[in-house]
């Protein structure tokens, strides 16, 4: 026989040269592969270890809906995260149009498709567990399905996920430019919010903290795990200088999303737990080899990325990246392991349950807790009820703020001290008041409660728009040349987007602000806002934007389509503090209680009556209110003495630099049409 050469290595389409031509395909299928069956393998031996699938002593489901639930609870958190992180990964760090991205969408749609499926199983399986009907194709069965689905607040949970997976399904597969795109990304993260008010989530006094936690923990593990599986998925289609730049960018958002991930989940702990000794409970040790697989995956991650992610890149000389991808599957195998644990988790009941007492308060029925101590000097610096999504908001915000600051400085450009010290004191008012006395008391007290709308919506955004986030963002975030969008591109797309162009007019932020001020305290949004903590959230949100926006359109620097003259500025404020004026007496005026089965029903024995406590917090409106407003027409007429010298020295350099040529010119017209007069009167 005569020998043959060897052939040579061929790199599959994209790949890396020195690499086998099998591995990167081979790991696209086998990654998701082995985050699968990790994850099922975990979830059961878990479950039957503490006994989430146990018989029930009455009126048990059978061991179908007992077992079955579980597993399409994992399969609605795997392909969340597929849907999720692909469609946010795709989005800073893939180019519109390309291959890459369009097998982002593909893999988001996929998911979306069996998300929809799934969730649609797990609402069914959810209704057998929870009433254990009798199984048949009768009226009376779809019936008692329809109420389930339409009246219990766990069934419409469900119906509504279910709803939103069909729609991003249909899509996704519709989708592939970015404004689209971004929009479906949103609706994506949106929907994964009514999973978080299910399983355990919490009760009583916990609940909405609880809620708040799980939320954040199941979007953020959406972003990193959905985004590791893209990144093996796309590695075939992409040349070695890409994919070390999608590595590096998607090793941002897994740091971001491992942040959000270890608070949440160390708050959910502390609330399930509640004491040391529950550690070593069933819940407590599922819960630890969901932590131990956190942090294995938090630490490799880290070593990898920054001892291995440079070796992707051409320009290193590494003679491969097999080391890495080996490690990416070791990380995915981690992903399933804490995927398993999770969901087993939520199907085993935490070693300690609050419970209402034989004989609850009317403050318990309506908030889940007992009336707080009776509001003294000292509690308004010692009360404190931390809102988790309110605290990483702020944590964030001051740590890339000051990281902005920090790159201009390196590179020698100056930021005025000012506005990082306004920046700042904006955030930890906020903080103050969404995580401090005023989240204690509002629930209780109308007055407490307006003076938070009053700081959300006028003096915070006094102090956060000299700030001027989008100029320093626009000018230390550096730019991108490769047809992506980052952090810098997003933001000013943001800013000169047509919808920018409209909610910035001037009389359209007006509008916002007052309009929903009125709208918000005389509609049924305030009691929304009072009974459901993501009408909570959404006041928050709403108020502290609307007042931003109106802020900015009379102090801001950062970049608006349109600002009015300065005159018509505080003839606008002038408007706005007449009308802001008039909502405060309104509520002093008002002779009933406004939401009197809230606060008129709490059962309080000190503090003001309701009633005049009403009052008060009608006064509050009126007149601290006026504050901020008072302080807004200063800096305006400020700002505008300083336009008017800034023009004068503009005009004074112009006469210097022409040597007075214009005045010059002025006065031998002048000159000529007096010659011109004196002719003709002689």
């Amino acid at each position: 026989m005569i020998p043959t050469a060897a052939p040579p290595r061929v790199s599959a389409p994209g790949g890396d040269p020195t690499a086998s031509p099998n591995r990167p395909r081979a790991l696209r299928a086998l990654g998701p592969a082995i985050l699968v069956v990790v994850a099922l393998v975990v979830l059961l031996i878990l479950l039957a270890y503490g006994g989430g699938a146990a018989p029930l002593r009455l009126d048990d489901p059978g061991p179908v809906v007992r077992w079955g639930l579980p597993i399409a609870q994992l399969v609605v958190n795997l392909t969340a995260a597929g849907m999720v992180g692909s469609l946010v990964l795709a989005l800073f760090a893939l180019k519109a149009g390309t291959r890459a991205f369009d097998t982002a969408l593909g893999v988001a749609s996929l998911s979306a498709a069996i998300f929809t499926v799934a969730a649609g199983l797990t609402a069914f399986l959810t209704f057998l567990n929870v009433f254990n009907p009798q199984l048949d194709a009768g009226p009376e069965f779809g019936a008692q399905l329809g109420r389930f689905l339409t009246e219990q607040e766990l069934g419409r949970a469900w119906l509504i996920t279910v709803i939103a997976g069909a729609v991003l399904t249909v899509l996704t597969f519709a989708v592939r430019s970015w404004t689209p795109t971004l929009l479906v990304a949103i609706l994506a993260i949106v929907a994964l919010v009514p999973m978080a008010t299910q399983g355990h989530s919490g009760d009583l006094g916990t609940h909405d903290t609880a809620v708040t936690s799980l939320a954040l923990h199941t979007v953020g593990a959406a972003l990193w795990l959905g985004g590791l599986v893209l990144a093996v998925i796309v590695r075939p289609v992409l040349d070695r200088q890409v994919l070390a730049t999608l590595m590096a960018r998607y090793s941002s958002i897994a740091l971001f999303a491992f942040i959000v991930v270890a608070v949440s989940g160390v708050a959910r702990s502390i609330i399930a737990l509640q004491e040391w000794e529950a550690l070593l409970s069933p819940y407590g040790l599922i819960l630890t080899v969901k932590v131990a697989a956190l942090v294995a995956m938090g630490a490799l991650g880290a070593w990898y990325r920054r001892r291995l992610l440079g070796r992707l890149a051409p320009s290193s000389g590494a003679s491969g990246s097999g080391p890495f991808w080996g490690l990416v599957a070791l990380e995915l195998a981690l992903m399933g392991v804490a995927s398993g644990a999770a969901v087993a988790l939520s199907r085993t009941a935490p070693p300690l349950e609050e419970t209402l007492p034989a004989i609850p308060s009317p403050a318990q029925l309506l908030t889940g807790k007992p009336v707080p101590p009776e509001l003294t000097i000292d509690r308004w610096l010692t009360a404190w009820d931390i809102d988790l999504f309110w605290l990483l908001f702020v944590a964030f915000a001051l740590f890339f703020y000051y990281a902005g600051v920090r790159r201009l400085h390196k590179r020698g450009d100056r930021w005025p001290l000012y506005r990082t010290v306004l920046w700042t004191a904006g955030l930890l008012l906020l903080l103050w008041v969404t995580c401090g006395p005023v989240n204690v008391y509002q629930e209780y007290l109308f007055s407490v409660h307006m003076i938070g709308h009053m700081l959300l919506g006028m003096v915070i955004p006094v102090l956060l728009v000299p700030g001027s986030p989008i100029t320093l963002a626009a000018r230390a975030i550096r730019k991108r040349d490769d047809g992506t969008r980052g952090g810098r591109e997003w933001i000013l797309w943001a800013v000169h987007s047509p919808y920018a162009r409209v909610i910035t007019n001037p009389w359209v932020a007006a509008g916002l602000f007052i309009v929903s001020l009125w709208m918000f305290y005389f509609t049924d949004l305030f009691r929304w806002a009072m009974y459901d903590h993501l009408g909570h959230q959404w006041m928050i949100v709403h108020f502290l934007v609307t007042g931003y926006l109106f802020v900015l359109t009379l102090i801001g620097i950062d970049p608006v389509p349109y600002r009015l003259p300065y005159p018509g500025r505080l003839a606008l404020l002038l408007v706005i503090m007449a009308m802001h004026a008039f909502f405060g007496i309104a509520i002093m005026m008002q002779s009933g209680l406004m939401l009197a089965e809230w606060f008129g029903a709490m059962g309080r024995t000190w503090g003001a009556p309701p009633l005049e406590d009403q009052y008060v917090g009608g006064g509050i409106a009126w007149s601290i209110g006026e504050l901020p407003t008072l302080v807004l027409g200063v800096t305006v007429a400020i700002q505008w003495s300083r336009s008017d010298e800034r023009i004068q020295r503009r005009r004074d350099r112009q006469a210097e630099r022409t040597g007075d040529a214009d005045l010059a010119e002025y006065n031998a017209y002048l000159a000529k049409l007096a010659a011109e007069d004196a002719r003709r009167g002689e």
